[in-house]
């Protein structure tokens, strides 16, 4: 039973239900497994919590609408 985890930054439901449904049908194609195989986990993470090039993605997002 193939186990798939995606880490973001809060995905809507839409955007979870496509990962889940795209993530399941590609690996199946490539794996030859059956999509019924498939366990898939998507974690939601607050900005806070990830750190790109020392800094925090809140601030690197606050960066970006300030630019805007």
């Amino acid at each position: 039973m193939p186990f798939i985890s995606v880490e973001a930054v809060h995905p809507s439901a839409a955007q979870k239900e496509r990962l889940v449904a795209e993530l399941t049908r590609v690996s199946s194609e490539i794996l030859g497994v059956p999509q019924t195989s498939f366990y898939v986990l998507v974690k939601e993470n607050d900005a806070e919590n990830w750190g790109v090039g020392g800094k925090q993605l809140s601030q690197i997002f606050a960066e970006k609408q300030a630019d805007r």
